[in-house]
Parts: structure tokens; sequence; C-alpha cells
């Protein structure tokens, strides 16, 4: 048995699960810290899937009842369950990733059991409550009791700063979430997603189309989903596949609106190796994801934000991402511009990915063992010449 202090890793959806992976791998390879690997609850199937890709498993998995689906009754299911696995089996810190319901129930109930909370990506800022909601509350909340904050990029440590973290609690790490994509990229592994499995898109020009943010849902998705068949219309060498929320009532809108339709695939929510050799391959990528605006850039794949504000601003700032909204008008016409000019694409992201350096869950398992005093403190990412330096919005 080991003797190594446990850091707890707590992930409840595919995107903690990706960029919580190559933190465990990189805590195992440094071997000071034993990384625990904690599913949370909220998405067990999705989280278990994304962490098999990278060979990993959860090492806990919460059993958390939901019955109404509310986020309060989410919220208080994790945090009793946790604060019970915490009361008998106590780590040395927790980590938690970004800014969802579970990132928050596990930064409260660390707090409250006096465990350090370590939060990787931490510093967006949208600087609206509603937008994206409840995300934006999440994270200002969870930064409130972390003891470190792992900044993905210079603007987002800069809003922590503006917020009066003690910048020596702040490290610009870059966003793990590049050495995921990193990890996978040149594997081409065979899709596992049977209707992928059955298309070829080499003969076509594929565009990815992923909406799944709740204030997505409703009007605006059907907005979306009205300009995806339009593009389709007009392109006869685009092939779209668009994976669906598991939400029973946005998949059956986006069946309502698509299936069907020639030329455009839709699918369960897709394995990370499948999300990830679609993205190397596409040609466009229409989303409201915050992971795949920052995936996008490492494939050279521009992506139209399909959300009015973002907090990723420096996707814009970089030209490698064009907030666009949900007006089915304006999709159209930014998604044509690019399909009607190479040339147009390619200049978008011309200058890399603003996210990363491929380093940073090296640097967030040295950062969180210097935390427990066990190693120095890593050094911070370093600063390209075009960092952003003000601004949180675009």
């Amino acid at each position: 048995m080991s003797l190594m202090r446990e850091v707890h890793l707590i992930g409840g959806t595919r995107p903690e699960a990706v960029k919580l992976a190559p933190v465990a791998i990189a805590m195992r390879e440094a071997g000071l810290l034993q990384p625990v690997l904690l599913a949370s609850g909220q998405h067990p199937t999705m989280v278990t899937q994304a962490l098999a890709a990278f060979g990993l498993e959860p090492d806990i998995t919460l059993e958390v009842e939901r019955s109404t689906g509310t986020q309060a009754e989410l919220l208080t299911a994790m945090v009793r369950e946790l604060d019970e696995l915490w009361s008998v089996r106590t780590p040395a810190a927790v980590i938690v990733q970004g800014d969802t319901t579970t990132s928050l129930a596990g930064a409260l109930a660390a707090f409250w059991r006096r465990i350090p909370v370590v939060h990787l990506e931490a510093g967006l800022r949208s600087g609206d409550l509603d937008s994206p909601f409840p995300e934006e509350a999440n994270r200002r909340l969870v930064a409130q009791v972390a003891s470190l904050h792992l900044a993905p990029t210079p603007l987002a440590a800069m809003n922590l700063l503006d917020e009066k973290i003690a910048h020596t609690d702040v490290l610009i790490t870059g966003n793990t979430v590049v050495d995921a994509t990193l990890a996978m990229a040149g594997r081409k592994l065979p899709f596992e997603n049977a209707a992928l499995q059955r298309r070829a898109f080499n003969e076509s020009r594929l565009v990815l189309v992923t909406a799944h943010r709740r204030e997505s849902w409703g009007e605006p998705l059907d907005r979306i989903l009205a300009a995806v068949k339009e593009l389709i219309e007009r392109y006869d060498d685009i092939e779209v596949v668009l994976p669906s929320h598991p939400n029973p009532a946005v998949r059956a809108q986006v069946d309502a609106a698509l299936a069907g339709v020639e030329r455009v695939t839709i699918t369960d929510p897709l394995p990370y190796p499948d999300l990830s050799r679609l993205l190397s391959e596409a040609y466009l990528v229409l989303t409201d994801s915050g992971g795949i605006q920052e995936e996008a850039p490492s494939f050279g794949v521009p992506a139209l934000v399909l959300r009015d504000v973002t907090e990723r601003v420096e996707s814009l700032t970089a030209g490698c991402a064009k907030l666009v909204g949900s007006d089915t008008a304006r999709i159209v016409e930014e998604a044509s511009a690019l399909l009607d000019s190479r040339v147009r694409r390619d200049a978008m992201t011309a200058g890399g990915n603003p996210y990363g350096d491929g380093l940073a869950a090296r640097r967030t398992a040295q950062a969180t063992a210097a935390l427990l005093g066990l190693a120095p403190a890593p050094e911070a990412m370093p600063v390209s010449q075009n960092v952003v330096t003000s601004g949180a919005l675009a």
C-alpha cells in the first residue's frame, strides 16, 4: 500500500475528466503524491468513458441519487457524499477543475474540512453572471476558497489579481486540455461510434457542430439547427457531425430538425478519441463549448462560437475563434465566408494555440507538491509576444 499522501482529483463531466487525466498521469510520473481520481456522480458514465481513453479509471465513484435534476439537488447530494468520504479518507489536497457544479461542490466540501483546494483552470471570467449560467458564478465562488489558483493563460491570471487574489497563490500553467489533445493527436484510432464508422469524410469537408450549454437549449438551438440545415443545402461538399447532448429533450429537438437530412450525422456523446479525431480532421467547428475553443487551435481548425460572450477571449484575440451567437443568418454568413475561402479559413489559426505548450499537467503536479512542501514551485508557462493583457470580453 502506498505511503504517499493522497490528492483527490474530482471530476463530474467529460471535459473535467479529459483535463484531469493528464494531471493524474503527471503526478504518478513525479512520484511525490498519490493521485486519486474521484468521479462525483454528475455524469459518471461519461467520466469513466473519457478517462478510459487515457488508460485510466475512477478510483472512487460517488453514488448520487437524482430525481428532480436541479442544480440544488445535485450540489447538496455531492457535498454530502464528499463530506462523508473525506471524514474517513482525508486527502492532503483536492483538485477541482473549471466551473461545473462538481467543482463548486468539491471546493466547498474540501474547504469546510480545511483541506487545501487547488483550482485547475482558474481565472476565467465573462463578467456576466447570466452567461455562461451557472458557470460564471461557480468559478467565482471556487476562487474564494481555493489555496492555489492555476491559471491557463496570462489573462486568466490577471483576472484573479484584479480580484485581489495574492500573486503568490496564482500560477500560469497553460491549459491541460492542450496536453490531452496532443496526447491523442496522431493516434488516428478507429472510430468507436458506429455511426461514424459507416461514414467516409475523406471526400468531403467536415463541419463539427456542438451545442451543449443550457443557454443554447430551446429557441437558440432551433436557430443553430436551422443554420446547419441551410449550410448543408448551400454546400454539397460538406458533411456535418453533431454529437447531441444526452438530455432527452435536447436530443428530440436535434432529431426533429435534422434527423434524416442528407450528410448530417447525429450521434450520442462521443468518446474522447472520437471527438479528438473529428476535430483533427474538421474544416470548421461551430460550437458553444469552452473546451473545444481551446482544443481546436491545436489542429489548426477555426471555431465559430455559438455564444454572445466568451470568457476565452484569448481565442478571439489570437483570431482562431469568432463570436457569432445563435442568429441563423449570422452563423450562415460567417461559416460561408470560411467555406468559400480556404485562405481566410487557414489565416484564422495561423497564430497557433494561445492556450498552452503541452506542459500544463507537469506544472500542475509540481505546483500541488509545492503547496504541500514537497517540491519547489515550478516556473510559470512562458508568455508569448502577442499575449492579451487587458479586457475580459469581446
